[in-house]
């Protein structure tokens, strides 16, 4: 049998027990606002310190592998250089048996200009085709869609 006490339901309850409260809020399981924010933010300034290291990483792979090129471009430009000079003489010699020695200079002189002017058309379109940082640029145009909630449009 219960008895009822004048004290409300918990009098006759032991000592440490207390009444139950109001109902739990079930909001205090979110996140303020601020947090939220403060999140973002952190995620933001990481996502941005993360592309910078990508940029910087790619930059310096591409640096080392275009000066270990140059270098070795420009041994060979010094060699090749002695070579096609010498032949040049050698033909400029070999024209002048057949003709006045001027003439035969000039004709070694207008090779040597249509070589340069093939070259340096094929070099303009080489350089034209110079890509950058193709995997950063692709990242960073990511960016807006992470942004917005929508990474699965990025994938």
């Amino acid at each position: 049998m219960t008895t009822h006490t004048p004290g409300g339901a918990t009098a006759g309850a032991p000592l440490g027990a207390s009444a139950p409260g109001p109902a739990p809020d079930h909001d205090t399981d979110r996140p303020s606002l601020g947090a939220l924010f403060s999140n973002i933010t952190e995620d933001l300034s990481t996502l941005m310190r993360q592309e910078v290291a990508l940029a910087k990483a790619e930059a310096t792979e591409s640096a080392k592998r275009a000066g270990k090129g140059a270098g070795m471009l420009s041994g060979a430009a010094v060699a090749g250089y002695f070579v096609l000079l010498f032949l040049s003489i050698m033909l400029w010699q070999l024209l002048d048996n057949w003709m006045d020695s001027a003439l035969a200079a000039l004709i070694v002189a207008v090779l040597w200009g249509i070589a340069a002017a093939v070259l340096a058309l094929k070099g303009k379109a080489e350089m034209k085709r110079v890509q950058g940082l193709p995997q950063t640029a692709t990242t960073v145009k990511k960016i807006p869609n992470a942004l917005k909630g929508h990474e699965e449009e990025n994938r």
